[in-house]
């Protein structure tokens, strides 16, 4: 009998299980899949001599995290590669925003747009610096983060205080156009922004888009050597090393509860699998209280609360071996990792505001990976391994183009709007169709079937929109691993602090399963929020 049962292999699961093991557990992961992951894996499906990432590419949360760093992967033979350039932003006029983890690079490119604008970049690098050690301990550990925001206020009242945190807190349009006088800072900031699905006019994407621009800065955007699911076979090596079993193709459809606790899981073949400890859960929190657990053992406020979970974008995802580097008509672009494709902050938000009237973009805002730049063991010397991806609405209300796209996704909407996402990378790499040697499309509902945790293809696993943050991930409440049935614990990133490859959400599910009396509080009001709802539907 094992003592935990973790639903889901991808990185928070796996990193729940390495962990719990640390602790001498007995670790038990059941996966759905037939290959572990979840968002983080590679295939050679484009073609046989280019390793492609399905999902996730880039990682600079992992680099970043130290709950991944705790772990030691490289002793299991994981290894890190990064592009010459960071990420670039090219604009058709010829100009070029360039990310560098070399500051004065970066500077001297945001100074070629505005003078001075290079040292604004740095002002807000020095802010970074002076609060990066608080922001990390916040950002990976259970909410509240009483020590580390402890530290990080004392050191946020020598940054500025409720003027720094005014600045976070502002649309990412307006803190670009308060920080800089030309577009390429403002360009960086915004498309950061838009790694997640917060548009130019977003309260709090100026402090997302500042977030993920130093990540960049301090640690790069860096890949696995050989694939994303490089990471996923370190975490997995040293979890049997270390006793812990991995299944594929075991899908869990119930979370058996008993005497009022989480005592096992029930897979789709009928198979118990009982749990002596703990149950933790790498799925979204729509499908943990909507699906896995019985709406009896459950508050009906949770319940209610659930109806209102808002998922982030639907993604649309396209892949491509390439005979060669693409055709960039800015240089620069040729050295970066990431590139982001639009005309400008106007741009991203007609995108943004397209999809928030149900309309699938017309020219989309594309994030373009070059796999091979960043890492060379991808495909063969001189050619590309390359990726984009774009957003477009979970329900279509219509099309911004003209090609009557309906979401539908068949057959002829995947190829129309790959064919839509091409046209885009054309207009900054002419000749760019010309190098393509096989395309495979991964449209949202394929997201979907190939990871149940990507709803409708949102890669993040729930808005990062500030009303879905902190106390309020996943429903209005905690913000912890907790669940309202004690020894069952949210190990995905419905969780705080949320998407991205860092093992944050797996790494608090598993302190709390293995210090349950530190949450003792927590639990007794959990059980009298339980008892209140209960009493009131009788």
């Amino acid at each position: 009998m094992p003592d935990a049962v973790v639903i889901g292999a991808g990185p928070n699961g796996l990193v729940a299980a390495n962990l719990l093991a640390d602790a001498g557990w007995m670790v038990e992961v059941l996966e759905a899949q037939d290959e572990p992951g979840g968002a983080v894996r590679h295939d050679h499906g484009v073609d046989p001599e280019f390793a492609n990432d399905l999902f996730s590419a880039f990682y600079p949360l992992a680099a970043a995290s130290p709950v991944l760093a705790g772990l030691h992967l490289e002793r299991e033979g994981l290894s890190w590669s990064h592009a010459p350039k960071v990420l670039a932003h090219p604009l058709r006029d010829g100009r070029c925003a360039v990310l560098s983890r070399d500051l004065e690079e970066t500077a001297a490119s945001l100074e070629a747009f505005a003078p001075g604008d290079g040292a604004a970049w740095k002002e807000l690098r020095d802010v970074w610096e002076s609060l990066r050690p608080g922001i990390l301990d916040a950002l990976f550990t259970p909410f509240p983060p009483v020590r580390a925001g402890a530290r990080l206020a004392l050191r946020l009242r020598t940054a500025g205080g409720l003027r720094l945190a005014r600045t976070m807190l502002l649309p990412v349009r307006r803190m670009g156009e308060e920080e800089f006088r030309g577009e390429g800072g403002r360009l960086l900031l915004a498309g950061n922004a838009l790694h997640a699905d917060l548009a130019p006019e977003a309260a709090g994407s100026g402090g997302f888009g500042w977030l993920m621009s130093m990540l960049g800065q301090t640690y790069g955007f860096p890949v696995p050597v050989g694939g994303a699911g490089a990471l996923t076979s370190a975490l997995v090596r040293r979890l049997t090393r270390l006793g812990g079993r991995v299944r594929c193709g075991e899908r869990v459809t119930e979370v058996v509860v008993r005497g009022g606790r989480a005592v096992g899981v029930r897979t789709a073949n009928g198979d118990a699998v009982v749990a002596h400890k703990a149950v933790l859960a790498d799925v979204s929190a729509p499908a943990l209280y909507g699906s896995l657990v019985a709406e009896e053992h459950l508050p009906g406020r949770l319940l209610a609360d659930l109806k209102r979970f808002h998922w982030d974008f639907a993604t649309f995802k396209v892949d491509w071996a390439l005979n060669g580097p693409v055709p960039w008509t800015c240089p620069e672009a040729a050295q970066a990792g990431t590139v982001h494709l639009a005309e400008g902050v106007d741009a991203l938000t007609r995108f943004a505001a397209q999809i928030a009237t149900g309309r699938v973009p017309d020219e989309p805002f594309v994030l373009f990976g070059q796999m091979t730049t960043a890492d060379a063991s991808r495909s063969p010397r001189g050619t590309e391994s390359a990726w984009a991806y774009t957003h477009v609405p979970h329900q279509v209300r219509g099309d911004a183009g003209d090609d009557k796209l309906t979401g539908s996704w068949d057959a002829r909407e995947q190829e129309t709007m790959a064919d839509r996402v091409e046209a885009q990378v054309e207009r900054y790499a002419p000749g760019f169709r010309g190098l393509i040697r096989a395309r495979r499309i991964l449209a949202p509902p394929t997201l979907e079937s190939m990871d149940a945790n990507l709803r409708g293809g949102a890669i993040n696993g729930g808005t990062t929109a500030l009303h879905q943050q902190l106390v309020f991930r996943p429903t209005p409440g905690t913000g912890r691993p907790e669940t309202p049935v004690p020894g069952l614990y949210l190990a995905s990133a419905s969780a705080h602090p949320g998407g991205g490859v860092h093992g944050a959400p797996g790494a608090n599910a598993a302190r709390a399963a293995l210090h349950p009396h530190r949450t003792g509080t927590l639990a007794h009001l959990q059980s009298l929020l339980t008892h209140r709802d209960r009493k009131g539907q009788h």
